[in-house]
């Protein structure tokens, strides 16, 4: 099953309203962002760190970066970096390496969305690919994905 499978049939089960939409090859969120003509804001853009030498998956806005610093003092963590490829590709047989959807949840990930995500009506996110995404209400990707809410992120200047 791809992960777009996956991810659809996930959302048929739990009555879900979805679009999936194709797209020229992106590779990053803000080109994701302008391939589907949506604010970057509204783009859930994937970052996988280790937090203790354990896998964990960050999500947040695609104009946004992630402050170790501060995830490291809302995780009450040791050590806090940025994972390597090498690291997660195995995790996410399904997926292009880079093209995870924010659903840590389905591979065994622990998932932290950033709260500047939560102010979105809809997000927009990689289903698998780098031609594909998905858009859902936030409301149901929180209810799906069960993440947990921190401030881990820092904006644009």
């Amino acid at each position: 099953m791809t992960c777009r499978e996956r991810l659809e049939q996930m959302c048929r089960e739990a009555g879900v309203a979805y679009r999936i939409t194709p797209h020229p090859p992106a590779f990053t969120a803000q080109e994701i962002a302008a391939a589907e003509h949506v604010s970057g804001y509204e783009v859930a853009k994937v970052v996988m760190a280790t937090a203790d030498d354990r896998l964990i998956m960050l999500v947040l806005p695609a104009p946004y970066r992630v402050d170790l610093v501060r995830l490291k003092q809302q995780l009450g963590a040791g050590t806090v970096r940025l994972a390597h490829e090498r690291e997660f590709a195995d995790v996410f047989p399904d997926c292009e390496i880079g093209a995870m959807p924010p659903f840590g949840n389905l591979y065994q990930v622990p998932v932290y969305v950033d709260r500047a995500l939560t102010r979105n009506r809809e997000i927009t996110f990689n289903a698998g690919t780098h031609r594909e995404t998905m858009t859902i209400a936030y409301a149901d990707y929180e209810r799906l994905a069960q993440p947990t809410v921190l401030e881990f992120a820092q904006g644009p200047r």
